[in-house]
């Protein structure tokens, strides 16, 4: 999806023009990939505009930079301030929003701990990650022939930034082969997450989304969910899942702040449940957008206004 430009982009301290906002071509995280993101979201509420688990993302950036050691050069007030300061300054109601911290120019090889690192933080308008039709009707999905890298290997509780070509891989081989997203399954056979969202299965009266041990990233969203499903009277399960799991399920959805909540309705050509999106996944989207655009007293403590 094409990035919509916006005005200004927080940058090692300062708000600076979009297109000014640049990096040498030596910089250490463009040759190795070290860097740790967040992705968040800012939505439009009655009381304005407010970044969804604003708190949380910060939190979860710095626990990713700590498993990378690498140092963010600011305290937390100050990116989360950042965060603010790019949707109120391009003027936006509702955007993505992308922190960023990566290893920067003055050192090269695979040893990063010389180098400085370096902050940005940029917002853009971006609707629905896996389109609006996909939030309606549902999307299909392909087991990828690529498998989740080892914990061992990766950590998959931080998101770094080189650590995406294997979601890469997988997303590009699913959406060549027809299809609008991946999953992927551990190293042991067992369902992991999809390329950038935690996901949900609804079988036999069970809600099971798959556990960190699988290999799935602890995803913010995926805490919103479990919430959301504990209003509805539901207690969610992190336990392991077949593949053979998905294809006798009554209901999958994903979730993630790209894709917010997004059914499925098929899984390697198997239709899920009646075809479309179940009844139980149409009520945590129902919960979900009431919550992030400020329509439930309930979980109003989730939003961060930007004032």
């Amino acid at each position: 999806m094409p990035i919509e430009e916006s005005k200004v982009i927080w940058m090692d301290g300062k708000l600076v023009p979009w297109h000014e906002a640049n990096v040498h071509v030596l910089t250490h995280g463009l040759h190795y990939g070290s860097g740790v993101f967040e992705g968040i979201r800012a939505y439009k509420t009655p009381q304005g505009s407010a970044v969804f688990r604003l708190r949380d993302h910060v939190d979860r950036l710095y626990a990713s930079a700590h498993i990378f050691l690498m140092e963010i050069p600011y305290p937390k007030e100050t990116i989360a301030e950042a965060i603010r300061a790019v949707v109120r300054e391009n003027d936006l109601e509702e955007c993505y929003i992308r922190p960023i911290v990566f290893m920067g120019y003055g050192e090269m090889g695979l040893n990063p701990l010389a180098c400085k690192s370096s902050v940005a933080v940029a917002a853009w308008p971006w609707g629905t990650y896996l389109g609006e039709e996909g939030m309606a009707k549902g999307i299909r999905l392909k087991v990828s022939s690529w498998v989740r890298h080892n914990p061992n290997s990766l950590p998959p509780a931080a998101k770094g930034t080189g650590m995406y070509m294997n979601s890469s891989l997988a997303k590009v081989e699913a959406v060549k082969a027809g299809y609008d997203e991946a999953i992927l399954l551990s190293p042991q056979g067992y369902v992991s997450e999809c390329t950038g969202e935690n996901l949900f299965v609804v079988r036999k009266g069970r809600v099971i989304t798959p556990p960190t041990s699988a290999g799935a990233l602890e995803g913010i969203t995926q805490s919103s969910v479990v919430a959301l499903a504990a209003d509805l009277g539901y207690t969610v399960e992190a336990d392991n899942l077949l593949r053979s799991d998905l294809y006798t399920a009554d209901e999958i959805f994903l979730c993630g702040t790209a894709a917010e909540v997004t059914p499925a309705t098929s899984v390697d050509d198997r239709v899920v449940g009646d075809g479309k999106p179940g009844s139980f996944t149409k009520a945590i989207q129902q919960g979900y957008f009431a919550a992030v655009h400020g329509q439930s007293d309930k979980h109003r403590d989730w939003l961060d206004y930007v004032g």
